[in-house]
């Protein structure tokens, strides 16, 4: 299926809008409801959106990875999507070289779209006390939509993903 490579445009900007509404909605839940950080939210978000499990204990994993911490490394949302694509790519049987590859066209889209991969730039302002819970829900929500049409257009082609509730 073609995910986001759509000829015919109306249905591409309306898979593009339904998409976009998945997204706020589940990173909303996941951040208000569950209070995932970015990482986790990003591999949950990911996994339902393309109809693909990841283990919980594997969501778990990634509980310290909101920029190493809170040490504000590297961003949460782009170690989350290059998870879920060494993940998906695996499970796919696609070779290491492609997904460290894909991973690295990843890394260098993101960079290009909001300017870092780290959250000291992303989020200057640190991860103050004073600051209020999920001050990135903004950044993650457009982060993780980045992630899905890039994870789309980079590995779709290799990986016959069909969603269940078509």
């Amino acid at each position: 299926m073609p995910w986001v490579n759509c000829r015919d445009n109306q249905r591409y900007k309306k898979m593009k809008i339904e998409m976009m509404k998945f997204v706020k909605e589940h990173v909303h839940t996941l951040y208000w409801e569950q209070d995932l950080n970015c990482a986790s939210t990003t591999l949950q978000v990911l996994s339902e959106y393309f109809d693909f499990v990841v283990e919980k204990q594997v969501i778990d994993s990634a509980i310290g990875m909101h920029g190493a911490g809170g040490y504000q490394a590297q961003c949460g949302i782009v170690e989350g999507t290059l998870m879920f694509i060494g993940i998906l790519g695996r499970a796919q049987s696609i070779p290491d070289p492609e997904i460290v590859s894909f991973c690295k066209k990843f890394a260098q889209s993101f960079e290009a779209e909001f300017t870092s991969l780290g959250c000291k730039i992303l989020r200057p302002e640190g991860f103050k006390p004073e600051n209020p819970p999920h001050l990135c829900e903004t950044l993650t929500v457009n982060g993780i939509i980045h992630s899905i049409t890039l994870v789309a257009n980079l590995i779709i082609e290799k990986i016959p993903i069909q969603k269940t509730n078509e």
